[in-house]
């Protein structure tokens, strides 16, 4: 879908990432397919003992890699012709394929995280098939508020990547930007556990977080006319605050909720403390109201 055709045979799919070729057929699925999708060739032989042994191990990293690459298994008694092109006097040989041509290779055995690597290596020639550039296209549809089209373009990068971070925290803050809580809420129980404490996520946990405090916001007015009549009434302040960031006064909520801070910082179990980080994380790293906000209240706690 994302740089590649979803549609094309050259897409890798859980039942074609690990497949025997042979001389008939080594053009295509080999030098071909090695222009889309890198290609690991294994070239091996039953009666091989390092062979069984690296075999298996390499395609579980390979699977691991989740179609960014494949894998090619070549038996070189019935294949001799093609080991011999290849320059293979020992096995296991491996060797690696992108774009028409072999780029990298190995003899014998290796470690698991050795493999990895190499596997992480090849794929990264690849890059990503385009999910980076679809993750920015799904950004810029949020921010010119075409959630729907967001939330549909962050729903589809996450069948090809279920594990990407940014698109899950972008599917919660498309459903939010929709005002579907549920949604959100469903959106956040569906990230994996790998991902759950990734700063897009944790950031987007934070916006559903406030949207919810939102929706039980009380007045502005009243609650403002609450903390001046009583400046130690905290509760009225913490809800004050709460109030002026659903109205959309996120630099004011930090300001009251730092003086909450600084005249009890132990009120509550640390509730102002607790509201903060929730707003700065909600916010952009380098926002300035999250970074004044992130300076005030060390310089408080170091105080």
């Amino acid at each position: 879908m994302f740089g590649i055709d979803a549609k094309s045979d050259a897409t890798p799919t859980p039942a074609n990432l690990i497949f025997d070729a042979n001389e008939a057929n080594f053009m295509a699925e080999v030098v071909d397919k090695s222009m889309t999708v890198p290609v690991i060739v294994d070239f091996w032989a039953p009666w091989c003992g390092p062979c069984r042994q690296l075999g298996p191990a390499l395609e579980a990293a390979v699977t691991e890699a989740k179609g960014s690459v494949v894998m090619a298994k070549i038996n070189v008694d019935e294949n001799q012709a093609i080991a011999g092109q290849m320059r293979v006097q020992s096995i296991p040989t491996v060797y690696a394929f992108w774009q028409g041509q072999p780029v990298d290779g190995f003899r014998g055995a290796l470690a698991p995280s050795e493999l990895k690597k190499f596997v992480e290596k090849l794929a990264a020639l690849a890059g990503d098939g385009g999910l980076a550039d679809a993750i920015a296209a799904a950004e810029e549809m949020l921010a010119e508020g075409a959630a729907q089209d967001a939330a549909e373009t962050f729903a589809a990068i996450l069948e090809e990547d279920p594990e990407s971070a940014e698109a899950h925290g972008g599917l919660i803050r498309a459903h939010l930007a929709l005002n579907d809580l549920d949604q959100a809420e469903t959106a956040l129980a569906a990230v994996p556990a790998k991902v759950a404490t990734a700063a897009p996520v944790e950031a987007a946990r934070a916006q559903l977080a406030l949207a919810k405090q939102a929706q039980k916001a009380g007045p502005l007015d009243t609650l403002k006319a609450a903390v001046e009549a009583d400046p130690a009434d905290h509760q009225a302040r913490f809800e004050y605050a709460q109030a002026l960031h659903a109205a959309g006064q996120v630099e004011e909520a930090v300001e009251q909720l730092l003086e909450l801070f600084r005249r009890d910082r132990e009120w509550n179990d640390g509730a102002a403390k607790t509201q903060l980080f929730t707003i700065f994380d909600a916010l952009k790293p380098n926002d300035p109201i999250a970074a004044k906000g992130r300076r005030r209240l060390s310089s408080m706690i170091f105080a």
